[in-house]
């Protein structure tokens, strides 16, 4: 029985003023008429059915993502607290083995941004082959089109089965050149993509992650919320897969963005002859490579290039498209009348 892992959580910063702690970033349309939550259920179609699809979030999202995705309540997970991705695929994972001891589960993400929804599939469906017929925790590494110094990456070691290999080695957010070296060594993005048997992926935790593994007995018993009191939070990455001899990877051939700033809707929108991408009442006027966004106002822009101009929620934000990934740093030197907008 397939079952995923969707994880929804989120503090609203990426794509701030739009994005909100109430309404963060996967919540929003940024690559289309839906949000990328509902792009993600959606592209579950065929492979998962929606009763074996869990989302992981937190209190404040809960009842909004119910809602949007159209999903039951039992298959909705609060987290007590947020602790990072392991303890919530834990969770998640144990929530599907408690509903079905054979459940294989598929982790992903509720803010990508993937073009081919079919070759998703895919992959997707490749990895819980892997997972199950292996017996490993299994990663779908993204064939790089870029020299991408904001991901992480995969080593493939040796061959499995089919083009599945073991995983060599994962290096973390690498300098230009050693992503341009890696790359042509045959490294893969390292995408957040995974699958794995669920009652594996407990064995592994218990053996490997300390910082959960104590935990454990609590959530076998249902006491969820002493669980998370009691684990350390950290990466189902860091904790998990950089630990384990039992991991693998398989290709997948298929355009995913994390969309993680406002400059990334350059790659995932369709843009106007000059470059621009716009949402919303833009008027333009000798304007070339601009992100320009309105969700209320008319914006005039004239005679600029290479900026980033969003107006939401009454709050303006102009900066170059360069320093949009810093972001986050800017919103924390901001009065906290002036950080948090009231929709």
């Amino acid at each position: 029985m397939r079952w995923a892992a969707i994880l929804a959580g989120g503090s609203g910063t990426r794509f701030w003023p739009l994005s909100t702690s109430a309404r963060p970033k996967h919540l929003l349309p940024l690559a289309g008429p839906r949000s990328t939550a509902e792009e993600a259920v959606a592209r579950l179609e065929g492979l998962i059915p929606k009763e074996r699809i869990l989302v992981v979030t937190g209190a404040a999202l809960a009842p909004m993502l119910q809602r949007q995705l159209g999903l039951s309540a039992e298959n909705v997970l609060v987290e007590p607290r947020a602790a990072s991705t392991a303890p919530a695929l834990v969770w998640a994972s144990a929530e599907a083995a408690r509903r079905d001891p054979e459940a294989d589960v598929l982790s992903l993400h509720a803010d990508w941004c993937v073009v081919e929804p079919d070759a998703f599939r895919h992959a997707a469906d490749a990895a819980l082959s892997v997972g199950r017929t292996s017996r490993r925790l299994v990663t779908v590494g993204i064939v790089p089109t870029r020299p991408e110094t904001g991901y992480g990456y995969v080593v493939p070691g040796e061959v499995l089965q089919g083009e599945a290999r073991t995983v060599g080695r994962f290096v973390e957010k690498p300098d230009a050149s050693t992503a341009r070296d890696l790359i042509a060594k045959g490294a893969l993005w390292n995408s957040g993509l995974f699958a794995w048997p669920a009652d594996l992926l407990l064995q592994e935790v218990s053996e490997k992650t300390p910082e959960l593994a104590p935990a454990l007995p609590a959530l076998r018993a249902g006491r969820v919320d002493e669980f998370f009191r009691r684990v350390t939070p950290i990466s189902i990455d860091v904790g998990v897969l950089e630990r384990s001899a039992r991991v693998a990877v398989v290709p997948g051939r298929f355009s995913w963005d994390d969309v993680g700033t406002w400059d990334a809707l350059m790659r995932v929108r369709q843009r106007d002859p000059q470059g621009n991408v716009t949402s919303g009442p833009v008027h333009l006027e000798d304007t070339r490579n601009c992100v320009v966004w309105s969700d209320q106002d008319p914006i005039v822009v004239s005679g600029v290039q290479d900026l980033v101009i969003v107006h939401a929620n009454h709050r303006v934000l102009v900066m170059t498209r360069d320093r949009a990934a810093d972001l986050k740093t800017v919103l924390e030197k901001l009065p906290p009348d002036v950080r948090e907008p009231k929709p």
